[in-house]
């Protein structure tokens, strides 16, 4: 109850920074990866719902259109419906919820606009997922002021990626090495700068 009480007068408070701190805490709860609903709705279900609740959108396999409304993902036997696609533009997605991403294997293309908690360690995690080393092809980094030249070279692991476009990162210092060594790794890479 003290918990709820400190929560709300962080709300109500007309403090910048107060109101910073509630909903960095909120941000954080809707983060929190709840491994036995994964377990009991499969992998694809439980990232949608996460992803949607920290404001990101889906797109299943076999759908034209984004999924963005929470109470409107499709339903049906467990496994039916596989995440194909992720647009986290302007969402709270956080290292704390990458757990969710572990079961996916359908999923070929990721955009990161704007996502204030998106950082170096974010893209680490994403890149070590095996079955997104298969199965993605396509990225976006844009806007994302956390992530530095150690977080795009990381993305290297991701041996699929055919596209990458990356914008508005401030964090990026050298860009010619961190281009080289992804192009590198990943020869076939198309990559796409726009980073002055």
């Amino acid at each position: 109850m003290r918990l709820l009480t400190k929560a709300a007068r962080c709300a109500v408070s007309h403090t910048e920074p107060g109101r910073r701190h509630f909903w960095g805490w909120l941000n954080a709860v809707f983060n929190k990866v709840d491994y036995e609903r994964i377990k009991a709705i499969g992998p694809d279900r439980a990232a949608a719902e996460w992803l949607l609740r920290c404001g990101a959108k889906v797109r299943f396999q076999g759908f034209d259109r984004w999924h963005h409304d929470y109470n409107g993902l499709p339903t049906g036997p467990l496994g039916r419906y596989k995440i194909q696609a992720i647009d986290a533009t302007e969402s709270c997605i956080m290292y704390r919820g990458f757990d969710h991403l572990d079961g996916l294997t359908c999923v070929e293309e990721i955009k990161l606009n704007k996502c204030i908690y998106i950082e170096d360690t974010c893209l680490e995690r994403l890149s070590s997922i095996e079955n997104l080393q298969k199965s993605l092809y396509m990225m976006e980094v844009v806007s994302c002021g956390n992530v530095t030249d150690k977080g795009v070279i990381a993305l290297h692991r991701l041996g699929n990626l055919e596209y990458l476009f990356l914008s508005d990162l401030p964090g990026i210092k050298d860009r010619q090495t961190t281009v080289d060594r992804l192009q590198t790794a990943l020869p076939r890479l198309d990559i796409a700068l726009d980073l002055d």
